[in-house]
């Protein structure tokens, strides 16, 4: 069975400025997703499940299922504040989406394959696809999940802060706790984070979450049991996060799942701010000129 890629591409963009999960930054007009989309069919993919809103719904469909249309399976589900397990209340004011780990669980009923999931405005390095499909192919367990393990210094913005899962592995590595740390910034003394209003070191080399993950259908129950724990405790607040890695913590914790760490030294780029577009289409132009993909991506 192939698996799936799950591309979260719901969010506002509101420190970029616009849409940027449909701004070109290619030579032909592509958009970071479409190079994680070709990567993820040449690494063997079999189907692509979008996470958007109901608000640009129209306009991404346009762009995207055109483009694709006969090269893989294609699906679409809609993240939206309303969308919260029965029974469960939440501030009505609330205006902020819910996090990954409530965009991942939007795809419940479209999955029921291992599967991949990947931010739209990241991209991510042709390895990284082969690698993760090779896990998600190979793994016969339940209980095993994996993800792509990156150096914190090849992922950090020039532009203004980031928020990345900070990783500790064991000796076989497998990772052992996931934090994730919203305040994330090169400064002049070296990378560190804001906690508290204190700013706490961090080292070049320190293994982050991307958020490209390797699951099993499994994962579904555990979100829709954490979700509602979370609205529980959390869900007057107008600007709480369900995020994927405190999930994935919580499950390591109980024992019962491995998550194993894949390594990967690739260059990140991604478009958070929008001064970011620039370093990227520059990035993405190299790589077409040291052909890893042609200049104009789809026929």
């Amino acid at each position: 069975m192939k698996p799936t890629l799950l591309v979260l591409a719901a969010g506002m963009g509101s420190r970029y400025g616009g849409l940027k999960q449909i701004d070109p930054i290619g030579p032909s007009d592509e958009t970071i997703i479409d190079y994680s989309i070709h990567d993820a069919i040449a690494a063997g993919f079999g189907k692509i499940v979008f996470v958007i809103r109901e608000g640009f719904e129209k306009e991404f469909k346009e762009l995207f299922d055109t483009k694709l249309a006969g090269k893989i399976e294609v699906g679409y589900v809609n993240q939206e504040i309303k969308k919260v397990p029965e029974g469960s209340s939440y501030n009505l004011d609330r205006e902020k989406p819910w996090g990954t780990g409530h965009a991942i669980l939007m795809a419940k009923e479209c999955i029921n394959e291992p599967f991949a999931v990947i931010n739209a405005d990241d991209y991510y390095g042709v390895e990284a696809f082969t690698t993760m499909a090779d896990f998600l192919k190979n793994s016969i367990s339940e209980q095993e999940y994996a993800m792509v393990g990156y150096k914190l210094a090849n992922t950090i913005s020039e532009n203004g802060s980031v928020s990345r899962g900070v990783c500790s592995t064991n000796a076989i590595e497998h990772l052992e706790t996931v934090v994730e740390r919203i305040h994330i910034e090169k400064r002049s003394e070296g990378i560190a984070y804001k906690e508290d209003d204190k700013w706490i070191p961090l080292t070049g080399d320190t293994t982050v979450s991307m958020n490209f993950w390797g699951f099993k259908p499994q994962l579904f129950e555990h979100l829709e049991d954490q979700f509602r724990s979370f609205l529980a405790e959390a869900g007057q607040e107008l600007k709480s996060e369900f995020f994927i890695p405190s999930v994935v913590a919580k499950i390591i914790d109980s024992k019962n799942t491995s998550v194993k760490v894949l390594k990967s030294d690739a260059q990140w780029f991604g478009v958070t701010y929008r001064e970011d577009k620039e370093k990227a289409a520059k990035a993405i132009l190299e790589l077409v000129e040291q052909g890893v993909y042609p200049a104009k991506l789809w026929n």
